[in-house]
């Protein structure tokens, strides 16, 4: 009878425990996240914002329009050479300059730096100040297209 009562506790411990783990999966929901915007090579990443190849940026820059390049690299390395069109607002002072120099929240915002960790802090500030289109392309050292200087 123990050996009986015991075998019952064991197989409901084990069976509460095991139907612990099993459940719905968590549905992870981004409504400004869908297939059609995602492109095969890029990603979006737990941050907000989706990541592209320099190919892709440079694809939206000849194919779309109503887009902002933002450099988010010094005044210094902006002087040394920067992608055509691309607005200077280092990384730093996003948080400062942004409302006023991009007032539309919606609106696609291209943002690279050197190597890319600066643009991936820049990337991270818009979303967070409510920006819902930004995309990160890296750095300048990968691009293969033309430069200003």
């Amino acid at each position: 009878m123990k050996k009986l009562k015991g075998t019952i506790i064991l197989l409901t411990v084990a069976l509460t425990l095991f139907s612990c783990g099993c459940g719905k999966e968590n549905d992870i929901k981004n409504d400004n996240i869908t297939k059609e915007n995602i492109t095969e090579n890029s990603t979006v990443n737990s941050l907000g914002y989706e990541q592209i190849s320099g190919e892709e940026a440079k694809k939206i820059m000849d194919s779309e329009t109503g887009y902002i390049i933002i450099d988010a690299r010094t005044q210094e390395e902006f002087d040394e050479g920067h992608i055509e069109n691309a607005i200077l607002i280092p990384e730093y002072e996003i948080s400062e300059r942004a409302e006023k120099e991009l007032p539309v929240k919606n609106q696609l915002i291209l943002v690279y730096c050197r190597s890319g960790r600066r643009s991936k802090i820049a990337a991270q500030a818009l979303v967070e100040l409510g920006y819902t289109n930004v995309k990160e392309f890296g750095g300048i050292i990968d691009w293969k297209y033309e430069i200003v200087k």
